[in-house]
C-alpha cells in the first residue's frame, strides 16, 4: 500500500493472520479500523469501557452490534495495570493498535490518556509479546502549541525509543470535524469561517479510508518504523471551499459569515483569568485555544524550511470525498455524532 493508494476499495495482499489489540475501538475512526482488521483476517480483540461511545451510552449488546467480528473485554485503559489484567490477560499478542485519544484535548485529560494511558499501554503490549505498535497520532503536532499535542508528541517519542516496530499516522481533518455546520446550513443560516475562510486548509479523510491505511500498516514494509502524515484524495480545502460544496449540493447560495480571530483571543484571555479563581473556566480556555489553533493553523504537511504548510507534500489515500459525505448527510443517509467535536 502506497501512500498514494485506495486500500479500502483495493483487496489487500495475502499477510499472516495477526492477534490484534485494539484501542478506541467505539470511536467512529475504531469502528472503521476494525472493521478493516476484520477484513484482512486478523484476530481482533477490542478492549473498551463497559459503557462506550458518545456520552457512554452503548453497553451490552449494543457494544456488540457496532464491533461485529472482535471479541470484547472490559475495563478502564486509564487504571493502573487494567489493560494487562483484563486485556492480555497474559496471552500472547502479536500488535497494538490504537485509535485512543482524549474526548476534550484539556490539559489533565491529554495527558491521562493521549500519554500516561499509553505509556501503560506500551508496556503491557511488550509484556503481551507485541512486536508492532500502529499509533493514530494527528498532523497537528507538527506545531505543538498545546497541550494535547505536547502529550501526543511526547508519547510518539517514548514509542519510537522502545524498540518495538512502529507506525505513527496524523492524519489530517476527519469529515467529522468538518460536519458541524451542515445541518445550520441546510436551515438556510450561514457558514461560519475564521477571517476570510481562506487562511487554513486541510485534505480531508473519511472513517473507513483511514481505518484501512491503519490496518494497512500492519503488513505494508514501506509503513513500518514511519511517521505518516496522511489525507484523503483530491486538493486541500478552504472553509470558503466546504461552504461552495455545500452550496453545489443544496442548489442555493451559502452565505459567509466572517468570525474575527480576535473575537477567539478575547475569549481565551477572559476565560484564562476567570480560570484563576474558578478551575473549570480553565480548562474552556484551553478549549477555546484549540479553537482558534484550528481557525489559523491548516492541517497539511508543515515544511519547516521554508515557514509554510504544503498541500503538494501532504499524501493521500482511498477514494472518499467531503463532498460525498456532505450529500449523504444532506440526504440523511449519514449521520454525525459530534460529541465534544462539537464548536457551532
Amino acid at each position: 500500500m502506497s501512500l498514494s493508494a485506495a486500500p479500502a476499495t483495493k483487496r489487500p495482499p495475502a499477510s499472516p493472520r495477526l492477534r490484534v489489540m485494539l484501542l478506541g475501538a467505539t470511536g467512529t475512526i475504531g469502528q472503521a479500523t476494525l472493521r478493516a482488521l476484520v477484513r484482512d483476517g486478523h484476530e481482533v480483540v477490542a478492549f473498551v469501557r463497559p459503557r462506550g461511545g458518545v456520552g457512554g451510552r452503548l453497553e451490552g449488546d449494543a457494544l456488540r452490534r457496532v464491533l461485529p467480528g472482535a471479541e470484547l473485554r472490559f475495563g478502564d485503559v486509564r487504571a493502573p495495570q487494567a489493560l494487562a489484567r483484563e486485556g492480555f490477560r497474559g496471552e500472547r499478542f502479536d500488535a497494538l493498535v490504537s485509535c485512543l485519544a482524549s474526548r476534550t484535548g484539556a490539559p489533565r485529560d491529554a495527558w491521562a490518556v493521549d500519554h500516561a494511558a499509553h505509556v501503560q499501554a506500551l508496556q503491557a503490549a511488550r509484556q503481551a509479546g507485541v512486536t508492532h505498535v500502529v499509533l493514530l497520532s494527528a498532523i497537528c503536532v507538527q506545531k505543538p502549541l498545546l497541550a494535547f499535542q505536547q502529550a501526543k508528541l511526547a508519547f510518539e517519542r517514548e514509542l519510537i525509543a522502545s524498540g518495538l516496530r512502529f507506525s505513527i499516522v496524523r492524519p489530517t481533518a476527519f469529515f467529522k470535524s468538518l460536519s458541524g455546520q451542515v445541518d445550520r446550513v441546510r436551515q438556510g443560516r450561514p457558514f461560519l469561517v475564521f477571517g476570510d475562510g481562506a487562511r487554513t486548509a486541510c485534505k480531508p479523510i473519511g472513517d473507513d479510508d483511514l481505518g484501512a491505511f491503519l490496518a494497512g500498516c500492519l503488513r505494508e514494509p514501506a509503513c513500518w518504523d514511519r511517521v505518516l502524515p496522511i489525507g484523503g484524495p483530491g486538493p486541500a480545502l478552504t472553509p470558503q471551499d466546504q461552504a461552495r460544496m455545500l452550496s453545489r449540493l443544496l442548489g442555493r447560495p451559502v452565505p459567509l459569515r466572517r468570525v474575527p480571530v480576535r473575537l477567539l483571543d478575547v475569549i481565551i484571555g477572559v476565560l484564562s483569568a476567570a480560570g484563576r479563581v474558578v478551575p473549570p473556566l480553565a480548562d474552556k480556555a484551553e478549549l477555546a485555544r484549540i479553537g482558534r489553533y484550528y481557525a489559523t493553523e491548516s492541517m497539511l504537511v508543515w515544511d519547516a524550511a521554508a515557514g509554510r504548510y504544503d498541500a503538494e507534500a501532504t499524501p493521500s489515500t482511498g477514494t472518499q470525498t467531503l463532498q460525498d459525505h456532505y450529500a449523504r448527510m444532506l440526504g440523511g443517509q449519514a449521520t454525525v455524532e459530534l460529541g465534544d467535536h462539537a464548536v457551532f
